[in-house]
């Protein structure tokens, strides 16, 4: 199975393109910075729409949930989101935005 170079793939996915993907709909707007229920543990059901548990800065491209306790990169939030693994959710974003995965070159 080839390796997949996770650095490049972070910086080609944008975390917008994957809240899109999630159907995030933020219950709270602050510039670049969103809350609301979290797509890891679906807070909505819950807390309500109303919930704010989920934090997402655009501009950096992290998110962290207060309950639950995931956070990372857009790439991460995926793979949480879809209970899959790091290279799972590499495959399944590259298919879904139609990009090409980073594959590492053997030598």
């Amino acid at each position: 199975m080839p390796g997949v170079n996770f650095a490049v793939l972070r910086e080609q996915l944008a975390m917008a393109d994957v809240l899109r993907l999630l159907h995030f709909v933020p219950s709270h707007v602050r510039g670049e910075q969103l809350r609301g229920s979290c797509p890891v543990h679906e807070s909505r059901e819950l807390r309500g729409p109303r919930s704010r548990s989920f934090s997402v800065n655009l501009r950096l491209g992290r998110y962290q949930c207060f309950r639950c306790g995931s956070r990372g990169h857009a790439l991460e939030l995926w793979a949480a989101a879809r209970g899959v693994s790091l290279y799972a959710a590499a495959i399944e974003l590259c298919e879904s935005l139609e990009i090409d995965v980073p594959w590492i070159q053997r030598a």
